[in-house]
């Protein structure tokens, strides 16, 4: 974080993942990979703005999403159990990345943001 310019990235995340027997590892890890990207998207930057009931970003080119740019080194840890039944993935990898950035930005700051995006126009909020 650069605390200067407010900018944040994330470098880096390790998301382990139990889904019972995995049938397919590579698309598995495919899946995971993607849900992470989708979940700091819309943890850092998604957001549909309003002025009085009208959309004020209609067009793609004015939704901010995750670019490459933005894109961490994603370590992907599968924990195969046999002995359960399969029973997919889905988008339930994408579920504790929020939070989990909400509490690292916590860590690196002492600031707790509990709304979403986190980083409205690119850069953290400045405090009240």
């Amino acid at each position: 974080m650069d605390r200067a310019s407010g900018e944040v990235k994330i470098v880096r995340v390790v998301q382990a993942f139990e889904c019972g027997a995995i049938v397919n590892p590579e698309g598995l890890e495919n899946s995971i990979s993607g849900a992470i990207t989708m979940g700091i998207s819309g943890a850092l930057y998604e957001a549909i703005e309003f002025d009085n009931g009208r959309i004020l970003n209609p067009r793609f080119s004015q939704y901010r999403v995750g670019r490459f740019k933005d894109e961490p080194k994603i370590e992907v840890v599968l924990v195969d159990r046999k002995d359960q039944p399969s029973a997919g993935a889905g988008e339930t990898p994408i579920v504790g990345l929020a939070p989990a950035v909400g509490n690292a930005i916590f860590n690196a700051t002492g600031m707790r943001i509990r709304t979403m995006p986190m980083l409205p126009g690119g850069k953290l909020p400045q405090p009240a």
